[in-house]
């Protein structure tokens, strides 16, 4: 017997939610890691853990899952939720979503871009992206962008310039920060996405702005403190929409 997927949480607010496997051995679980030294303390009085083991939490409706996975009585061939993507954690955002952007050039090759280039209005159908903001601002969700640019600006900061009405219309409050001005300021090294101050998405272009579609997630404390840190110092400095000219 394969290793078959049992279920997961749906209760999850990124995805990254408790599950539960089945092969012919046992059955696996995944779930948040028990660190609090008091429960540790209590557990070991009835079971003392063994040196390659690990204390994990299950919320409490997981319990048909794990029941299902202990007795066999599940069908084959289920499927979870997949990878988290930026998009999941975007549409479970609960109050805020800071997208710090750091290059001047992303990927030339963009129909708008092109169009723009052109002498066309550089325009293009960006409808899902209005959806997802709408729908985030109206449950609440306060969205912030920052972008910070090397003066003059390149031709392709430019045409974001110009797209940057649009995302004002749709919900965000972006803002402008010139480099000159965040040379004292300690940033990541990536452009990131920093979601309900307790998940940071970082995202990497190639050399040439190119989008690798390589996504590196976490919700480390520290980590997020730090970048929570430094996203505060470039809004507090940037220039509201409005107000920069290119």
């Amino acid at each position: 017997m394969p290793i078959e997927f049992v279920g997961e949480s749906d209760t999850s607010p990124d995805a990254k939610c408790p599950a539960v496997w089945r092969d012919e051995t046992g059955f696996y679980m995944r779930g948040r890691k028990v660190t609090d030294p008091v429960v540790l303390a209590r557990l070991a009085r009835d079971n003392e853990p063994g040196a390659d083991e690990e204390t994990v939490w299950l919320p409490d409706h997981m319990a048909t899952i794990v029941a299902e996975a202990a007795t066999g009585q599940f069908e084959p061939g289920r499927s979870g939720h997949g990878p988290v993507t930026l998009l999941d954690m975007l549409e479970a955002a609960k109050s805020s979503a800071f997208h710090l952007e750091m290059r001047d050039v992303y990927d030339t090759s963009h129909p708008g871009f092109q169009d723009w280039l052109a002498g066309g209005s550089g325009l293009y159908d960006r409808s899902g992206w209005e959806k997802l903001v709408r729908d985030a601002v109206g449950r609440g969700v306060r969205m912030r962008r920052v972008r910070i640019v090397s003066e003059p600006v390149t031709d392709y900061i430019r045409w974001e310039h110009l797209l940057t009405e649009q995302n004002i219309e749709f919900g965000e409050d972006v803002r402008w920060l010139p480099r000159r001005k965040a040379f004292d300021l300690l940033l990541p090294g990536s452009d990131l996405w920093l979601i309900d101050n307790r998940i940071v998405e970082f995202n990497f272009c190639t050399g040439e702005g190119v989008d690798t579609e390589e996504e590196l997630f976490t919700s480390e404390p520290e980590m997020v403190g730090r970048v929570m840190y430094a996203c505060e110092r470039v809004w507090e400095r940037a220039i509201p929409h409005a107000e920069f000219q290119v």
